[in-house]
C-alpha cells in the first residue's frame, strides 16, 4: 500500500510517499481502504515541525470502506462506510486521562495510508449518502463543534451564537446553530468570506478589522444583552472580547489557540457575570454518533473547499497553512 511518513519533524519536505506491506486485521479490527482525509489544526503542527512527531504516519481524520472484519466484530460488515474517530478510545462519557491515550496522526499512526487496520471502535458508521470526503470531515472539526454548541452548550432554539472566523470549526458550529434554530452572529477579517458565511445562514457579519471592538459590536446586535455562546477558537488574542461579548450567564467554548497559548483575563468579569466556560477537546465516540444522526436527519453537508492527491499532501498542507480556503482542505485516496 501507499502512504505518507514524516520521516524527522521539521518541515513538510519530510513528508515522503512511500510503500509498505497491507496490514490484516486481527481480533476485534476492521480493516478499512482509506478513501479521504481532511486536515486540521493539529496536523498541521504536526507536519510543519511545530508538535515534533517524527516516521509516524499523519493525518487524524479518515474515512473509507470496511474490507475485512476481525473475528469477535459484530457492529460491522464488509463494505460498510466508515469515519475514524479522534480518540479511539474514548467512547463516550467524560474524557479520563486513559480514554485520551493514544492521538492520531501523533503519538500512533493516522490515515495518510491506503489501508488501516484499528479496532472496530476507532470508527463509526459515516452519513447515509455522503461521499468518502464529506465524511472524512467530520472527526475533529465537526464533532469539535458539536460538543461545544449541543453538549456542553446545550444550544437551543432562539439562542444567540457567536462564531469566530471562517475556520471549519466555525463553519460546523455555524451550520448546527442553525440546525438547532438559533440565531448567528459570525466574523471574519474578510468580506468575501463575510459574504460566504451569510449565504451559509449567519445572521449578522462583523469585520474584526473594521471593527475592533467587536465584543461590544456583538452585543450591541443582541440589543445590549449579549450572546448566549461563543464558539472561542481564537485564545489569547480573542478571549476578552468574547467575554464582552457575552451575556450574564452565557457560555464559551473554549477550543483554539490560533493567536498563541497564554493570555490575561479579566476574572472579575467571569465570576460577576456567571460566565461559563469549557474546554473542549474534540469528543468522544458517543458524541460522534450523535452527531451523524443529526446530520443524516436534517441534510446538513460539509463545506469542502479544497482537495488533494495523496502524493500531493505538502501542497495540500501549504494551501491550509495560507487561509485562503473557506471549508476543509481534504486528501483523496
Amino acid at each position: 500500500m501507499k502512504l505518507i511518513r514524516l520521516r524527522a519533524p521539521g518541515g513538510l519536505e519530510q513528508l515522503s510517499l512511500v510503500e509498505e506491506d497491507r496490514p490484516e486485521p486481527g481480533p476485534g479490527e476492521l480493516l478499512v481502504r482509506i478513501r479521504a482525509c481532511s486536515l486540521n489544526f493539529h496536523d498541521s503542527m504536526v507536519a510543519t515541525g511545530k508538535k515534533p512527531c517524527a516516521d509516524g504516519i499523519p493525518l487524524s481524520d479518515g474515512a473509507g470502506e470496511v474490507i475485512a472484519v476481525g473475528e469477535g466484530v459484530d457492529a460491522f460488515e464488509t463494505g460498510d462506510a466508515v469515519v475514524s474517530c479522534y480518540w479511539p478510545n474514548w467512547l463516550g462519557g467524560e474524557a479520563t486521562p486513559a480514554t485520551k491515550q493514544g492521538e492520531l496522526g501523533d503519538d500512533v499512526d493516522g490515515y495518510a495510508r491506503e489501508y488501516a487496520s484499528m479496532p472496530w471502535h476507532a470508527f463509526t458508521k459515516a452519513p447515509a449518502g455522503y461521499t468518502h470526503v464529506e465524511a472524512a470531515t467530520l472527526s475533529c472539526a465537526g464533532v469539535t463543534a458539536w460538543r461545544a454548541l449541543v453538549v456542553c452548550g446545550q444550544v437551543r432554539a432562539g439562542d444567540t451564537v457567536l462564531v469566530l472566523g471562517a475556520g471549519s470549526v466555525s463553519l460546523f458550529a455555524l451550520q448546527f446553530a442553525k440546525m438547532a434554530g438559533a440565531r448567528v452572529i459570525a466574523t471574519s477579517s474578510s468580506d468575501e468570506k463575510l459574504e460566504k458565511l451569510r449565504r451559509l445562514g449567519a445572521d449578522h457579519l462583523i469585520n474584526y478589522k473594521a471593527v475592533p471592538d467587536w465584543g461590544r459590536k456583538a452585543r450591541d446586535l443582541t440589543d445590549g444583552r449579549g450572546v448566549d455562546h461563543v464558539v472561542e477558537v481564537g485564545g489569547p488574542g480573542t478571549l476578552a472580547q468574547s467575554i464582552t461579548a457575552c451575556r450574564m450567564g452565557g457560555h464559551i467554548a473554549l477550543i483554539g489557540v490560533l493567536t498563541g497559548f497564554a493570555a490575561e483575563v479579566s476574572i472579575p468579569a467571569l465570576f460577576s457575570n456567571q460566565i461559563r466556560i469549557n474546554g473542549i477537546s474534540i469528543g468522544s465516540r458517543a458524541d460522534q454518533e450523535d452527531m451523524i444522526r443529526a446530520i443524516t436527519a436534517n441534510g446538513l453537508r460539509p463545506v469542502i473547499g479544497r482537495s488533494f492527491p495523496l502524493r500531493d499532501i505538502a501542497s495540500a498542507f501549504r494551501a491550509y497553512e495560507s487561509q485562503k480556503h473557506f471549508g476543509k482542505v481534504c486528501i483523496e485516496l
